[in-house]
């Protein structure tokens, strides 16, 4: 699954440690799922587009 995770988090200044700080999992989960090696459970999901306010549509692209 594509998605803007990297984009989102650089333009906020935040290193994969401090957003997975944020959301509660390590910074090598946010490593795979800015990799696209690892699909985020639907919880973790919606944890990330509180984090970055927005919609869970707006980070992850099924289709990608």
């Amino acid at each position: 699954m594509k998605n803007s995770l990297p984009d989102l988090r650089e333009r906020r200044g935040l290193s994969q440690a401090d957003l997975a700080d944020d959301v509660g999992v390590t910074r090598q989960t946010i490593n795979s799922i800015e990799r696209g090696r690892y699909d985020p459970s639907l919880e973790l999901a919606f944890a990330l587009a509180d984090r970055f306010e927005c919609r869970i549509e707006d980070i992850f692209d099924p289709d990608g």
